[in-house]
């Protein structure tokens, strides 16, 4: 057996009708039908075979666990989730550029599920945006915790493989 891939992902919130503004209007996700549950839930198209289900229930949101969806212009991304003030630098840090290129920010939906932000090319970013406070000038997040369990490389990547 052989795990091909992300099928979809559910993110548990405690106002569908709040989220569901959320993630079909800001981010301009496609909403697909859901079966017929006997409880609050919204279905979004990601791509041709990727999809993300929000259901409506009275758990409590992870505070660093995370979706990392990929957007097409973090300039423009990065302007409107700091205008709502979604924007969310506690759990992993500022915004920032990470080895390799790739951009990455942090933003709560409505119910506190917490999304990662990420973009291929830094060098499509306005200039600008790394004036801003929000945006750290390092590269990856410090934690403090001095435990580097797990395997680390020189060619490791969070979107490439």
């Amino acid at each position: 057996m052989k795990v091909k891939a992300i099928n979809h992902v559910t993110l548990i919130v405690d106002d569908l009708k709040k989220c569901r503004d959320f993630y079909t209007n800001v981010l301009q996700l496609e909403e697909l039908p859901a079966f017929k549950f006997d409880y609050p839930v919204q279905f979004y198209k990601i791509n041709d075979r990727q999809q993300l289900h929000l259901t409506e229930w009275e758990d409590a949101a992870s505070f660093r666990g995370h979706l990392c969806i990929e957007i097409d212009n973090f300039t423009e991304g990065f302007r409107r989730f700091k205008e709502l003030d979604v924007i969310d630098t506690r759990p992993w840090g500022k915004v920032r550029k990470l080895p390799g290129g790739a951009m990455q920010m942090f933003i709560r939906d409505p119910a506190g599920n917490l999304l990662e932000i990420s973009h291929p090319d830094a060098a499509t970013v306005d200039p600008a945006i790394f004036e801003d406070e929000l945006v750290e000038q390092s590269e990856v997040y410090v934690s403090g915790r001095d435990d580097a369990r797990g395997v680390r490389g020189e060619n490791a990547s969070l979107y490439e493989f």
